[in-house]
């Protein structure tokens, strides 16, 4: 009786269960779902770019996005104050002197991106070719960057914009300012306090003006035992921009074995003028 030989060539090609499955069961496939959909279903996506789980993906588009463009940039400080102070007023002028101090020992100048004292110490930072970082906010009112930043970001989320600061930072700035200054000021000590972050400089500038919260940090909280005193001394206070400097080259040389050295351009070649987020 003669045996069936095997078939020679190339072997049938198998049915594919997974992409086969709309076939099999009749629906639509994942793409005519995609580019094909009557008015019901798009309201129905529309609605849906306001749900938790859209929004879960815009917020890590946002760390992605800024993750890509703060990562190459070197050292840099990353300077608070309030936005409410023209060029007229003083601590513009003080935190201009402190954008062109640091910029010219080789750290990069981050901020809000707006205007007042974040305005000025970019615009120190760029008088003297240094690198100029404004991370924006979306805000009820309508935002606009300052004219001194060379890279500004755009940011939906505080969470987002408070991780940019923190992340790409050896140290802090603090001018006078409001609930925001005052907000960046103490997320940072907490987070150093609880070793969720290197015990880097936080520098208050201005002795007048913050002498008031460190007695009271001093002589209540301490006091009632809130804090210890050696929390007290995550912070310096002082009134000089050259005394900044100072302090954040001593903190970066000890921690790094040398001096820094900024990176002028994004780390690809150039600088860029506009990484605005786009929806």
């Amino acid at each position: 009786m003669a045996t069936a030989r095997p078939r020679r060539g190339r072997p049938e090609p198998q049915a594919n269960p997974t992409l086969n499955r709309a076939a099999r069961s009749g629906e639509p496939t994942q793409d005519e779902k995609l580019l094909s959909w009557c008015e019901p279903e798009r309201e129905l996506e529309a609605l849906f770019t306001e749900s938790d789980t859209w929004r879960i993906m815009r917020i890590m588009g946002e760390f992605v996005h800024g993750f890509d463009e703060l990562a190459a940039i070197g050292p840099a400080v990353t300077v608070f104050g309030s936005a409410r102070v023209g060029p007229s007023d003083p601590w513009y002028g003080v935190a201009r002197a402190i954008g062109r101090e640091l910029a010219r020992a080789g750290f990069a100048i981050i901020t809000g991106g707006g205007p007042g004292i974040m305005e000025a110490a970019n615009r120190g930072a760029a008088e003297v070719g240094g690198y100029s970082i404004g991370c924006n906010i979306e805000l009820p009112f309508e935002q606009q960057i300052n004219p001194y930043v060379n890279l500004p970001l755009n940011f939906r989320y505080f969470m987002v914009r408070k991780t940019m600061f923190v992340k790409y930072a050896v140290g802090f700035v603090i001018l006078p300012g409001g609930y925001g200054t005052l907000d960046e000021l103490f997320e940072a000590l907490t987070l150093i306090q609880t070793g969720k972050m290197h015990n880097f400089p936080v520098i208050l500038v201005g002795r007048e003006y913050w002498q008031g919260l460190l007695d009271w940090l001093r002589g209540v909280v301490v006091a009632e035992r809130k804090i210890t005193p050696k929390d007290l001394t995550l912070l310096t206070v002082t009134d000089d921009p050259a005394e900044v400097c100072r302090l954040v080259i001593e903190y970066y040389e000890l921690q790094c074995g040398h001096p820094p050295h900024q990176r002028a351009t994004d780390g690809r070649g150039a600088r860029r003028r506009d990484t605005t987020l786009r929806s």
